[in-house]
C-alpha cells in the first residue's frame, strides 16, 4: 500500500484549521459591511477609524507554566544534570472581554472565574461601553463585533440599540 502511494505522488496531509465556516448569507453580510466601511472612507473623514470599536473575547489563564524545553540550560558535561520539578495545573482561567479603536484600548472587562459569555452578560459588557466610551469622550458610529450567539441574540440587538450605538454590525 506503502509503496503505491509513493509511486502516485500522494503524500499525507493534515486538513488546515479555519476558526469557522461561513454560509453563503455570512459571505453576503461581511461584503455588504466592507462596502458600507469602504464608502465611508471614499468619502474622505480622515476620523473615519476612530470611529470604529471592535471587540472580542479570549481566555486568560491565572499560571502559564514554562514546558521541558523552555527550560533547558547549558551545563558542563561533568556536572549533575539539572532538575525539573512537576508542575501544578493552572489555578484557573478568565474569560477576557476587549474593545478597542485605531487609538487605544477603550474597555478590558474580566468575567468571574470559569464563567463565559451568554447574552446576559454580553448586554451587560455593551452597557459598561457605552459608559466608557461617554466618559472618554470619543465619537463611535461602528460598532464590529462577530457573529457569536451572545452578540447576535435578541436581546443583544434590543441593547445595541438602546444603547444608541449607530451602525452596529457582525462580521
Amino acid at each position: 500500500m506503502g509503496h503505491i502511494i509513493c509511486v502516485l505522488r500522494f503524500q499525507n496531509v493534515c486538513a488546515r484549521w479555519v476558526p469557522c465556516m461561513l454560509s453563503d448569507e455570512m459571505k453576503a453580510e461581511r461584503v455588504r459591511i466592507s462596502r458600507e466601511l469602504l464608502d465611508c472612507f471614499e468619502k474622505g473623514d480622515e476620523d473615519f477609524l476612530k470611529k470604529i470599536i471592535t471587540g472580542d473575547e479570549t481566555w486568560g489563564h491565572h499560571n502559564d507554566p514554562e514546558n521541558k524545553r523552555q527550560s533547558t540550560e547549558y551545563c558542563h558535561k561533568e556536572s549533575s544534570q539539572p532538575k525539573k520539578f512537576k508542575t501544578q495545573a493552572s489555578a484557573g482561567k478568565v474569560m477576557l472581554t476587549v474593545f478597542w479603536n485605531s487609538e487605544r484600548v477603550v474597555l478590558a472587562d474580566f468575567l468571574e472565574k470559569e464563567t463565559t459569555i451568554n447574552s446576559q452578560l454580553y448586554v451587560e459588557t455593551l452597557t459598561a461601553l457605552k459608559r466608557r466610551i461617554e466618559w472618554i469622550g470619543i465619537r463611535t458610529e461602528t460598532l464590529l463585533r462577530h457573529d457569536a450567539r451572545p452578540h447576535t441574540s435578541a436581546a443583544t440587538r434590543d441593547a445595541i440599540q438602546g444603547l444608541d450605538f449607530l451602525g452596529a454590525s457582525t462580521v
